[in-house]
């Protein structure tokens, strides 16, 4: 026997149920480049009841592209994702730099909120923490094993035509430098600018755009940021708390899951 939940479009149900959606990737930093770059966006729902206590299942989250999955995203090409709440928090929480993004992104980035998306929004500061600037490091690491084709990254493909227009993987190194100095100002000032600051980004783009022609210097400019976010955050040089705001975040969480259900309920 089928139920009515089994056949539900998983995407349908997310969608009802947004309460936040937002720019994400190159765009929100300020980094896209026309005629280039794709549109990413990012957003949370909260799942029905019935997906949290009842036997529907668990809804984590919902993803849709333009091109079929596993197929390279092409200039002006949508992806967004959707998760839901439980999800999103846990991630954020543990610092994924992401969906910081969420959290931070300027008000022109901002697609789809309601009240209950604005005090998430509102919540941003909470989420900021050491371990949040520990987990720049981890992607920024990972871009540059990605690069240099180092480590379990190994075997992960460089973009072919960017190493044979600039000699290295410009969109890799990019993301590194971008993390490096998102994760210093994250550990100097407690804080996340969107989109970046001028000068940042205009060094991002040089180097995303190929006109950086030396990879040596772009990573000394990547170690350099790492090694200042590691020395403030070994040494207690930070304003960042040591742990995030759990109980604040969470304690917010059952009150909107609440409010939610109680808004559907016939």
């Amino acid at each position: 026997m089928t139920t009515e939940h089994e056949t539900a479009d998983p995407g349908t149900t997310a969608r009802a149920n947004e309460i936040l959606r937002t720019e994400a990737g190159s765009g929100v930093h300020g980094l896209a480049i026309a005629g280039v770059s794709d549109h990413d966006e990012a957003g949370v729902f909260i799942e029905p009841a019935e997906h949290v206590f009842g036997l529907a299942g668990a809804l984590d989250h919902h993803a849709w592209r333009d091109r079929p999955e596993g197929a390279r995203s092409q200039a002006g090409d949508r992806e967004c994702t959707l998760y839901s709440l439980r999800k999103f928090l846990r991630l954020a929480v543990a610092g994924n730099p992401n969906l910081l993004l969420v959290l931070n992104a300027p008000k022109e980035s901002v697609y789809h909120s309601t009240p209950l998306g604005d005090e998430l929004r509102a919540l941003g500061p909470a989420f900021l923490s050491r371990h949040a600037a520990r987990r720049c490091i981890g992607y920024l690491d990972g871009q540059v094993a990605m690069l240099l084709g180092r480590g379990r990254q190994k075997d992960m493909p460089k973009r072919p035509e960017l190493v044979a227009a600039h000699g290295y993987d410009t969109k890799f190194a990019s993301h590194a430098l971008r993390l490096g100095l998102q994760g210093l100002e994250m550990t100097e000032h407690a804080r996340l600018t969107l989109p970046m600051p001028a000068d940042q980004r205009e060094r991002v783009l040089a180097v995303k755009s190929g006109r950086v022609p030396e990879l040596d210097t772009v990573l000394t400019e990547i170690t350099a940021a790492r090694d200042r976010i590691e020395t403030l955050l070994d040494t207690g040089r930070t304003p960042l708390p040591a742990d995030p705001d759990t109980d604040r975040i969470s304690a917010w969480s059952v009150e909107a899951h609440q409010r939610h259900w109680a808004a559907a309920a016939p």
